[in-house]
């Protein structure tokens, strides 16, 4: 996932659903925590894309964090996702009972639609993560979210990177999206525009809704991980898919998101996807008028 913008939301900060600053989150502040977090990152702090991730010894306390969220996701899944999500996940072969490894993931996401796990310590380069989709790698952390709120995570996690992009990635017809963001990052050279790239892979990919059935549903695989924003998709401000307008939308990866884009469809996505990847290059942020628009790396 891309590095975040300067913001500071509230967010979940103790496990009675209490909010507060994003930095008092005790994923950012339990030292114990830290180290174990930066110790799973420190792994593979050298490794090239494509690179075997290296297995890690997952305590119990963090297997138990996974069967918590493994068991509020299935019904939130089933009552707030949309049915490409739904058949992509009976796809994805989740265990119930266990983190998987990487390696795992990986061979699985192989077999369906030729992507693969390649591990990362935390957020990514634009240009390094989104341009390695087109060679069909996801850049993927193996650390977990702070047990004492399980259902929500300020950074992505392996629980975020698994019920999200790996549900995605089963799915060519998600797997595709991918891809298409992988080639118009490869198209163009400044900061300017990959940072433009980054935010409608960020309101598509990461935060996207569709309309379904006269609701909202979430596809978006930020929204996919974390229950505790799935579930209260109304308290957003719900927009029509516009490339323009997610343009020139600021965005925190760090909390709730105040705005949402609404896709008719999965093939209405890929239909407004497709041309402005095909057509992006170093001038489409001018053509957009999204000026001001910064590399947050």
């Amino acid at each position: 996932m891309t590095a975040p913008h300067a913001n500071i939301p509230l967010v979940p900060i103790g496990s009675d659903g209490r909010l507060g600053p994003v930095n008092h989150h005790p994923g950012f502040r339990d030292r114990r925590y830290l180290e174990r977090r930066n110790a799973l990152a420190a792994l593979v702090s050298d490794h090239a894309a494509g690179d075997p991730s290296p297995p890690v010894a997952y305590t119990e306390e963090e297997h138990r964090t996974w069967r918590a969220v493994h068991a509020a996701l299935g019904p939130a899944h089933r009552h707030h996702a949309c049915r490409a999500v739904l058949d992509a996940r009976e796809d994805a072969a989740i265990p119930a009972d266990r983190i998987p490894q990487h390696t795992e993931v990986g061979a699985h996401l192989r077999s369906r639609t030729g992507f693969d796990f390649t591990p990362t310590g935390g957020f990514v380069a634009n240009r390094r993560f989104l341009g390695s989709m087109e060679r069909s790698f996801f850049h993927a952390v193996q650390f977990v979210r702070h047990p004492a709120v399980p259902l929500y995570s300020p950074e992505p996690d392996v629980i975020h990177d698994v019920f999200g992009h790996g549900v995605h990635l089963a799915s060519e017809e998600f797997a595709v999206l991918y891809r298409l963001i992988g080639r118009a990052a490869g198209q163009v050279r400044t900061a300017a525009a990959l940072d433009l790239l980054s935010r409608v892979y960020w309101f598509t990919l990461e935060v996207g809704v569709m309309a379904e059935g006269g609701a909202v549903k979430a596809y978006g695989a930020a929204l996919l991980s974390s229950y505790a924003e799935m579930t209260q998709l109304a308290r957003h401000e719900i927009r029509e898919l516009d490339v323009r307008d997610m343009a020139r939308t600021p965005y925190d990866v760090t909390g709730y998101q105040p705005v949402l884009f609404r896709a008719r469809s999965l093939q209405h996505l890929g239909d407004v996807l497709g041309p402005f990847c095909e057509e992006f290059d170093d001038d489409t942020a001018a053509r957009l008028g999204a000026y001001g628009i910064r590399d947050a790396l």
